[in-house]
């Protein structure tokens, strides 16, 4: 292959897709990109890349882009729901050596995009399946053409037609939640904390931060509720959203008064897969491991992936061989990231006087211990500085 550059067909132009193109565009491949919408955009929906997610866009050449539009933030804050009494904090950033920005979607989405050739993305071309043999890998697409290249990735999200192709036509588990999510301008809700926040609470929990500089103020309501449309633009009633956090803190209660159109998706997931790749073909991001959103690790994990991966194929000349590699090393982080992500649904669900009492008492007489609890998430997978 070294008479020429290698080609990566990557099916999905979401955050996972397009770091994998640009990863391996960096790295010297020709990298082209199939999103089956019609144009690349998101809705308004924030998103947080803790230190291990800076670290991969520091290693895709985007951090100062994404760094300027997006909140740094000081703090991660557990309060109770009701009353906004602080339980917890984590301070962010020195610890582990590098920022946690809270990021609007759009803004990583269009700084990603903008950092790839002009043309990279093919628009309005959705993906059916892929082909494999000894020269590479070919992607099909559902309008009956074939595209030809040395690598094939599936980052097409959870119910990926590349994993279904790949593994079968298993359905996801719906695990039982609903998450909401909406932005409102900062001013509209004054005395919301200036920091990541947690608000626990029975059978529900949110999660709030400053976007854009501290402009916006994202929020994100995980509900149980036996509802299972899966699509993140399902427009939500205000109202109804308005009703499942009644009696609230009151900086929650202003947001949520100026909150005019919220989304709402089901919550699914699946197991830790047996196998990311076949052949020269690979599941990158959520069609390899969907992520729950309470752990904050979706988009990271993706990123991590694409950054990984361009380094295991570095020099290497049997792709198949270096992508059962990529597994191997990435698989046993990512699951522990997902079995965290369910296990936090648990615990910001519980909202009984001794729980509180414990986590304020570990708090209180051991600083530190929330944060030696996150050493392992935001200082690997490559390291990072901690204390």
């Amino acid at each position: 292959m070294s008479g020429r550059r290698r080609r990566v067909l990557v099916a999905g132009g979401g955050v996972g897709g397009l770091a994998a193109a640009l990863a391996l565009h960096r790295a010297g491949w020709e990298a082209q990109v199939f999103e089956r919408a019609g144009e690349i955009g998101e809705v308004g929906a924030g998103l947080q890349l803790g230190a291990n997610g800076w670290r991969a866009l520091f290693a895709l050449g985007v951090a100062e882009r994404v760094e300027a539009g997006a909140f740094a933030a000081p703090a991660i804050e557990m309060r109770r729901g009701r009353g906004g009494a602080l339980l917890a904090a984590v301070p962010l950033g020195a610890r582990w050596g590098a920022p946690h920005l809270c990021v609007h979607r759009a803004d990583l989405v269009a700084a990603l995009l903008a950092a790839l050739p002009q043309g990279a993305v093919r628009t309005g071309a959705e993906a059916s399946g892929y082909e494999t043999g000894p020269g590479g890998a070919a992607l099909r697409l559902a309008s009956g053409e074939t595209v030809e290249g040395d690598l094939v990735i599936g980052a097409d999200g959870l119910r990926s037609r590349i994993r279904e192709a790949m593994l079968g036509p298993e359905a996801p588990r719906f695990t039982g939640f609903v998450a909401w999510r909406a932005t409102v301008p900062a001013e509209a809700a004054p005395g919301a904390p200036r920091c990541v926040t947690a608000w626990t609470g029975a059978g529900r929990h949110a999660v709030t931060y400053p976007l854009r500089g501290g402009r916006l103020l994202n929020f994100v309501g995980l509900v149980r509720e036996d509802w299972r449309n899966e699509g993140w633009t399902e427009p939500g009633d205000p109202a109804a959203l308005r009703a499942l956090f009644p009696g609230w803190a009151p900086p929650l209660a202003r947001l949520l008064e100026a909150v005019e159109a919220p989304f709402r998706w089901a919550l699914f997931d699946r197991p830790p897969l047996p196998r990311w790749s076949d052949g020269a073909a690979l599941l990158l991001g959520d069609a390899a491991h969907p992520m729950l959103p309470s752990l904050a690790q979706g988009a990271a994990q993706a990123l991590e992936d694409a950054v990984a991966l361009a380094a295991r194929l570095d020099g290497a000349t049997e792709i198949p061989a270096a992508l059962r590699a990529h597994f191997a090393a990435r698989i046993g982080r990512v699951s522990r990231v997902q079995a965290e992500a369910r296990a936090n649904l648990a615990r910001f669900h519980r909202d009984d006087p001794v729980t509180r009492l414990g986590i304020r008492a570990v708090h209180r007489l051991a600083p530190g211990w929330f944060a030696r609890r996150l050493d392992w998430l935001y200082a690997g997978p490559g390291g990072g500085r901690h204390h």
